[in-house]
């Protein structure tokens, strides 16, 4: 191996935390995107255009699926949080364990 290689549990749980953050902050966006992007709320925004039933209808199915695409990456972001924090935990319970190990503990 040409190079050492380090995780650090405290980093990764830093990191973790970010996503979980970034996870509940795109989540709340999305749950206010959809409130305000429904059929019956674009009516008085939009003036003459939701006279079209077809433009309405259309705008209605796009904002749709953008809130669910957003809704997804909100919930992956809480997945890969999730394994960050759990990877972590592993690997402080593997160097403590290689620890116990070089100093003749018993795990």
């Amino acid at each position: 191996m040409s190079g050492d290689f380090y995780l650090d549990p405290r980093e990764m749980a830093r990191l973790a935390g970010a996503f979980d953050t970034r996870a509940y902050d795109l989540a709340s966006a999305v749950r206010a995107f959809e409130r305000t992007t429904g059929a019956e709320q674009i009516h008085d925004g939009f003036g003459l255009l939701t006279e079209s039933e077809e433009v309405t209808s259309a705008y209605v199915v796009l904002a749709a699926g953008m809130g669910e695409s957003l809704g997804n990456l909100a919930r992956h972001f809480d997945e890969v949080s999730q394994a960050l924090k759990d990877n972590a935990k592993n690997s402080e319970a593997a160097d403590e364990a290689l620890t116990g190990l070089f100093k003749g503990a018993k795990t």
